[in-house]
Parts: C-alpha cells; sequence; structure tokens
C-alpha cells in the first residue's frame, strides 16, 4: 500500500482501489469536487463505510435544487479573509483550505484544496478584527484542517491569539488524529500548548476509522492535558444504524473523547446520496437514549442553510397540555407531569 496520499482517480485505479470501467466517470467526478485520500485511511479501505467517505461516486454529479456552494453561510458573516463571525462571543477562523483527506460530502467542498493557508498578512487582518471586538471568547480554527499547518505557524498563531486577552478559548476541529495520526508529534503538541485553553474537536463517523495509530495519537493529545470532543456528520449508508452509532460513540468515550455534535448532513451541492431525513436521525437519537450512557451522546443538530446559525433537532421528549406536561421516556411512555406551583 503507498505511503502517500492519492489525489488523482488515476492514482486510485493504479493502486487496485477504483475499477478501470469507473476511471472516465470518476474524472468527472473530480473535475468537480477535489480527491485526495490519506495513506492511513488507504489501509482501511476494506471498509465500505470508509470507501464511501472518500472515494469519488457518479452520484456527486446529481446536483438537486436545493443545495449550495456555501451551505451554512460562511462568506455571509465574513468580515475579513478566513473569518466568519456568526455569534456574539466566538468567530471560526479558516486558517488553510487544504486537508489530508476530502470528504465526499464536506459542506466546503467547492473551497477546500483551493488557496492553501492564509498568508501572515491576512491571518494579521483576522488577528486585527478579533482584537477589536471584546465580546469575542472563542476562536474556532478550521479549514480546510488547521493541523496541516507546520507546528512552527500554529505556535505563532497561538501566541498570537495569546496576546489577546478577551479570548480565553481556542477550539480546533480537525481529522488528522483519525486520518494523519503521525502528525501529533510532540512539536504539535508543544505548539498548541501555547495557549491556556484549547480543545480539540476531532471529526470522525465510524468505528472503523479508529484503529491503533489514531488511539495512540488521541492518547497523546488526553495525555498532553488537551481535552477532546468529536463531532460526527449523520450518514445514509456509512452510520445511519443505531448500533453503528453506538459502536462509534463508545469507541470514543472509552479513547477519552466525548462526542459533541452528531450533524444533520448539510446541503452541500452533490450530496444528496448522503442525507438522511430529519425524522430519521430522530428516531436513531431516540433508540440511542435509551441504549446509551448520557457521557456518549452527542447534541443532534442542523446548520440552517445560509448562515442562520446551529441549532438542535434531536427528538422532542416534552409537550404541553392543559397547564402541564406529558413526558416521554426513552421505550416510548408517555406520563403526565405537572410543574409545582412557584
Amino acid at each position: 500500500m503507498t505511503e502517500r496520499a492519492l489525489t488523482t482517480v488515476g492514482e486510485l485505479v493504479a493502486a487496485g482501489i477504483v475499477a478501470p470501467e469507473r476511471e472516465a466517470g470518476l474524472q468527472a467526478v473530480a473535475a468537480a469536487f477535489r480527491v485526495r485520500v490519506s495513506a492511513p485511511m488507504l489501509a482501511v479501505m476494506g471498509s465500505d463505510a470508509v470507501r464511501a467517505q472518500f472515494l469519488p461516486d457518479e452520484a456527486e454529479l446529481v446536483i438537486r435544487a436545493e443545495e449550495l456552494a456555501d451551505p451554512i453561510g460562511d462568506h455571509v458573516h465574513s468580515p475579513v479573509k478566513g473569518l466568519t463571525h456568526r455569534y456574539p462571543d466566538r468567530v471560526i477562523l479558516a486558517v488553510t483550505q487544504s486537508c489530508e483527506v476530502y470528504c465526499r460530502f464536506c459542506f466546503r467542498r467547492e473551497t477546500v484544496g483551493g488557496d492553501g493557508a492564509l498568508s501572515d498578512d491576512e491571518v494579521a487582518a483576522a488577528l486585527d478584527f478579533i482584537r477589536g471586538d471584546t465580546a469575542i471568547w472563542e476562536v474556532i480554527l478550521t479549514g480546510g484542517d488547521p493541523l496541516l499547518l507546520s507546528s512552527r505557524r500554529i505556535a505563532a498563531l497561538m501566541a498570537g491569539l495569546a496576546a489577546i486577552p478577551h479570548v480565553q478559548i481556542v477550539r480546533i476541529h480537525t481529522r488528522m488524529p483519525v486520518v494523519a495520526p503521525a502528525r501529533i508529534s510532540a512539536a504539535l503538541i508543544a505548539a498548541l500548548r501555547g495557549f491556556p485553553v484549547v480543545y480539540v474537536v476531532v471529526h470522525t463517523n465510524h468505528a472503523s476509522e479508529i484503529g491503533p495509530e489514531a488511539r495512540a495519537a488521541l492518547a497523546r493529545l488526553v495525555g498532553a492535558g488537551i481535552p477532546l470532543l468529536a463531532q460526527t456528520v449523520l450518514l445514509r449508508g456509512v452510520n445511519d444504524d443505531a448500533a453503528v452509532l453506538e459502536d462509534l460513540f463508545r469507541t470514543l468515550i472509552g479513547n477519552r473523547v466525548t462526542p459533541y455534535y452528531l450533524h444533520h448532513c448539510d446541503l452541500a451541492r452533490g450530496t444528496s446520496h448522503f442525507r438522511t431525513t430529519i425524522a430519521e436521525g430522530q428516531r436513531l437519537m431516540a433508540v440511542l437514549r435509551g441504549r446509551l450512557s448520557g457521557i456518549c451522546l452527542p447534541t443532534y443538530v442542523l446548520d440552517i442553510p445560509q448562515g442562520f446559525g446551529k441549532v438542535p433537532i434531536g427528538p422532542a421528549y416534552v409537550q404541553a397540555q392543559n397547564g402541564g406536561y406529558l413526558i416521554t421516556d426513552y421505550q416510548g411512555g408517555v406520563h403526565r407531569y405537572d410543574d409545582p406551583a412557584v
């Protein structure tokens, strides 16, 4: 198996991962949406759940009318390049458009792999904006994948953020501990620890992604005192099954990673074959409520299209009725509850 990422359909065919008869059709997909699969992910391509996430598919050429190039409205709320300011107390800083893998369902699939990293001047402009708004309490580093930057650049960015008194938290969204575990080096961890409170949010969608090397990378981060959360995208044919999600969330907790968000799949162009309905997602969450400890359960969320923010969309357990409430338990039983008088 190759030790490097594969970035073209021709390379995937040559490696025996894609059938030669599909090459012509998949070239059209790659022309619209970039391809990149890291060596660690190539090593677990025996799992259909992994293959579906990273290998191009002709279904991506089906673009539905409701699908959008910028489905969560990054650009609507961008005061300077790379920065999205959707909520008063936090900003998203997309420091690079490059990733070690290009997920086939990515909501930024129109831009990833394009411009690369922000320049020093562009980072300085983003820091100036953050410095000028004292309501900003948290900075979320994203991309692309921010951990694709060199440890030196990450350390410099952390130092710049640490010099802004009102920024108290840095959150980093990344796939690297899973798709390129060797990147979680001592030098990288030292760079991350240049800011007092750092959270790392790991994107992973299936337990088969978390092999021995990924577990070791997660352990290195936890051992350095960096809290780990996880975000997962609900994907048809990958993890739209209660047993699969249960396995993933238990695996994460077993590696000291707290499941944080289960995202409803965004309306990115060419991703309809991945989307479930919200009702299906709610049913899955209701099943998991009865099968998993609360520490294993993420919040099921929808990022409202065109930049209106993220909201919980999990199953409803409370219904108002006649001055009181009907409460549904995890087994589906319904119980009357009356609030005590205040």
